[in-house]
């Protein structure tokens, strides 16, 4: 106080005192410097990512770019990926999307209510099947159906509802994609491949109700091994 006197007898102001220690300013500076120049590829990756990456995967199987091994190998780096580097390692040799061709002309979207929907025999699979049921059931038997996709995307939409899918000998299912809430998703099959061809990808939700997967009848399995011999 006795120093702001003198400075004011003299005609002069006092000096503010600095708001922040220099050295903390630096320090700071130093840290937005250092964020700038972080490589990129160290960065953490989110799971909207990760799906991200698993779709294009997806898209590359249907293509022909990989094969369903390849895909199952490289889905399990990606599913597992913390950084950006790790996840741009997946796909890198990859083209940025899918080809011309692969749009919304190959799905098929089932929707009802309180009535149950079947398709058995010889019928053209889409690459990808959204169903939305309410209060109903739905039957899907690939066993003699036209698969001409390696990977089959089955979307769900089930409120108070079952859907059962019969596949073919040598396919494989993941469903860890599938939400049950107040329900069951149960694959019934004995050694059962976990990469098989085609691979059938199940995924979204359901509510008060089930999803089995199950293999071919008896004795279609007989004729078909019969047949294959």
């Amino acid at each position: 106080m006795l120093g702001a006197l003198f400075v004011r007898a003299l005609g002069g102001t006092a000096c503010p005192k600095p708001a922040m220690p220099l050295r903390v300013t630096f320090t700071l500076m130093e840290g937005l410097m250092a964020e700038d120049d972080r490589d990129p590829r160290s960065l953490r990756v989110s799971d909207r990512e990760r799906d991200h990456a698993v779709g294009r995967l997806k898209d590359a199987v249907s293509e022909g770019l990989i094969d369903i091994d390849e895909f199952g190998e490289r889905t399990s780096h990606a599913l597992v990926a913390r950084t950006r580097g790790e996840l741009d390692a997946v796909t890198s040799d990859l083209p940025a999307g899918p080809a011309a061709g692969q749009g919304t002309d190959d799905i098929v979207e089932l929707k009802g209510s309180m009535s149950s929907v079947e398709r058995k025999g010889d019928w053209r699979v889409p690459h990808k099947l959204v169903l939305r049921w309410r209060m109903g059931s739905v039957k899907l038997d690939f066993t003699e159906a036209r698969i001409a996709h390696p990977v089959v995307e089955i979307e769900l939409d089930i409120n108070t509802g079952s859907v059962e899918v019969r596949l073919p000998e040598g396919a494989s299912a993941s469903l860890d994609g599938v939400v049950a809430r107040l329900g069951s998703v149960e694959d019934h099959r004995r050694d059962a491949p976990a990469a098989g061809r085609p691979h059938f990808v199940l995924k979204g939700q359901i509510t008060r109700g089930s999803v089995e997967v199950r293999g071919p009848r008896r004795s279609l399995s007989r004729r078909q091994r019969k047949a294959s011999s």
